[in-house]
């Protein structure tokens, strides 16, 4: 598979804009024609959106990188014409490709910050950054869409004990906008398609990233009559926290024009990247049936927790902290509309002794986490809010975690097996390397349904094996073959 790795060749690379001839009867027809006027007035009147403190505080995390992977669609289509004419980089009309391109830029006009760039500017004191998405220059718009070709096959991608080095190569690099990776195994006979995206983490959290994978699949899949609609319009607006604000601004009074003044001279202060670290990586399938019977003991969280505690080797003495990402919208009173698009989210922390965690039953670590999740509340938020201004911090996820922490993100209300572009639905999620460390869990829904959940694992090869030697872990797992 290593070998594999270095043959993945790049048929072609383009810069795709949004698509910006959106009609004005649609907007006024649309079902949620407040939110459609706010599309509207962007359009007419492009703009740059200040970050908040939920965006800002993880502007040196690492980019989203998250992609479906796809059975190749049966239809006579072809996935390019670089499939019938060698390495002319050239498309024909009516491929799979051309459809991609030509649905993401339609897509783009509903979600324009993922084509916009960062902009640092010094303030007036010449002491303070402020940061903002630029969005109103057409030169600099637009995400960078990559077409390549890897020489493996789907039983190679999906079989492996462990998810095998290549997948990490189905994502581009990044550097400054958003990227997407188109690749497939250029055998015409049989095969995949995997559609992967790289977003930066301070403009879009797990339920934005889903948000846009959806409605790009959604217009995809509508082709020609729906260019101009989709389910979900974007609230695109950053909502911005008050002094002594009681309540959740609608659209017409909100505070668009807040500028965070951040403490530094140049962003390099404040961005810092970190290699990654050696791990492996797996997936664990439990069913709908272990979903419902763990439910009822505790939760896969707190399970989670207990058996990465054991596989890891903690001293008895040694504090242990599980920290959970989580979703601020609809914690504040009152709450945010999930449509919110942008980065909201927050991370709650459950923390307890080594032996305390393992001597107890599973009962005591969900309730240590139950106490964390429900302490989150909107006062909390706002207090947070008002603290970060006064002294604003960047998270950095490499100096942050220690041996004895875990952190698990994702979440399996979101919807990736929903992304259906016209060829059906998924056969797998799988993500890049990025914002990966020993004892990070990635949650997501089961492709099967139903309430089943995947959880992905990373941890050192030792530890690995010693997770899938976990009685208590693996008696609840379920090993599903694709």
């Amino acid at each position: 598979m290593s070998r594999a790795t270095g043959l993945v060749r790049c048929l072609s690379r383009c810069t795709i804009k949004p698509y910006l001839g959106i009609s004005k009867q649609a907007q006024l027809t649309h079902q949620q024609e407040r939110k459609r006027k706010n599309l509207q007035q962007y359009i007419q009147k492009p703009q740059a959106y200040n970050l908040t403190p939920w965006d800002i505080s993880l502007i040196s995390a690492h980019y989203n990188q998250v992609g479906l992977l796809f059975a190749k669609p049966t239809s006579s289509l072809s996935i390019s014409s670089v499939d019938n004419a060698g390495d002319q980089h050239r498309y024909s009309p009516g491929t799979l490709v051309d459809q991609l391109k030509h649905s993401l830029s339609r897509t783009l006009a509903h979600f324009l910050p993922l084509s916009g760039r960062f902009v640092t500017s010094k303030n007036d004191d010449q002491t303070s950054l402020s940061i903002s998405i630029k969005c109103n220059d057409d030169s600099s718009q637009g995400v960078d869409f990559i077409h390549a070709a890897a020489p493996v096959t789907l039983y190679d991608i999906l079989s492996p004990r462990y998810i095998p080095p290549i997948v990490r190569s189905f994502f581009a690099s990044y550097d400054d906008g958003t990227m997407l990776m188109v690749k497939h195994d250029g055998n015409r006979a049989c095969g995949w398609l995997f559609i992967g995206c790289s977003i930066n983490h301070a403009v879009v959290d797990g339920m934005s990233f889903w948000h846009f994978f959806n409605a790009w699949a959604e217009i995809c899949r509508a082709k020609e009559n729906s260019d101009e609609f989709i389910s979900r319009p974007a609230i695109l607006e950053r909502w911005f926290l008050k002094e002594h604000q009681k309540e959740v601004d609608n659209d017409e009074h909100q505070d668009t024009n807040s500028i965070i003044h951040l403490p530094f001279s140049h962003p390099d202060e404040f961005i810092h990247r970190y290699p990654p670290p050696p791990l492996v990586e797996k997936i664990f399938h439990f069913s709908a049936q272990s979903m419902s019977q763990l439910k009822e003991q505790a939760n896969n969280d707190a399970l989670v927790w207990r058996s990465l505690a054991r596989a890891r080797g903690f001293h008895a003495e040694q504090v242990t902290n599980c920290e959970i990402c989580i979703n601020d919208r609809k914690r504040l009173s009152p709450p945010l509309s999930d449509d919110y698009f942008g980065c909201y989210i927050n991370i709650v922390t459950g923390k307890t002794k080594t032996w305390d965690l393992l001597s107890q039953n599973l009962g005591k670590a969900a309730l240590i986490l139950h106490e964390a999740i429900a302490d989150h509340t909107d006062e909390t938020i706002r207090s947070w809010l008002h603290d970060w201004k006064k002294e604003p911090k960047i998270f950095q996820l490499g100096s942050h975690y220690d041996n004895c922490s875990l952190i698990i993100g994702g979440s399996p209300k979101f919807n990736p097996y929903g992304c259906d572009f016209g060829w059906g639905k998924p056969l797998a999620v799988r993500s890049g390397w990025t914002n990966k460390f020993s004892g990070t869990v990635r949650m997501n829904p089961g492709q099967v349904g139903g309430g089943s959940v995947d959880l992905e694992i990373y941890l050192s090869p030792e530890a690995m094996s010693a997770l899938e030697s976990d009685e208590e872990f693996m008696d609840a797992h379920h090993e599903e073959i694709m």
